[in-house]
């Protein structure tokens, strides 16, 4: 199996030794985005329901680069610096999600990088060419 690096100018760059995103046959790991504005690598403002915003059109960006949407992705998980702020993640989450939504897991963690208060990874198959 060969595997190829998934990268776009419409997400922030890794900020460590990572890929935005790993091609492997029919599969595509995204790794986790941060609601950091791809332009200036800074966190947007606007507390969680900005940064879960940003953060999910970061990861489209990436799905997009591998050929694919939210409507290939099978699993997601999120992690929220503080679980409180689950159901306002949950709100603008759903906005980006297609009937029926993947499968997902969610985590109050410690801390995430650059003081993020949320991050969201994907798993998406792509169509068979």
């Amino acid at each position: 199996m060969t595997r190829h690096a998934v990268a776009t100018a419409g997400a922030p760059a890794a900020i460590g030794p990572y890929s935005q995103g790993i091609a492997a046959g029919e599969l595509v790991f995204c790794s986790g985005q941060i609601g950091l504005d791809p332009a200036s690598g800074n966190l947007v403002e606007g507390g969680v329901e900005a940064q879960a915003e940003r953060a999910l059109r970061n990861l489209a960006a990436v799905l997009d680069a591998a050929g694919c949407s939210f409507g290939d992705v099978v699993k997601t998980t999120l992690f929220l610096a503080d679980i409180a702020d689950f159901t306002t993640v949950n709100r603008v989450y759903g906005r980006f999600m297609p009937d029926p939504p993947p499968a997902r897991s969610t985590f109050a963690v410690g801390a995430l990088p650059k003081g993020a208060l949320v991050e969201v990874e994907a798993i998406a198959v792509r169509a068979r060419s």
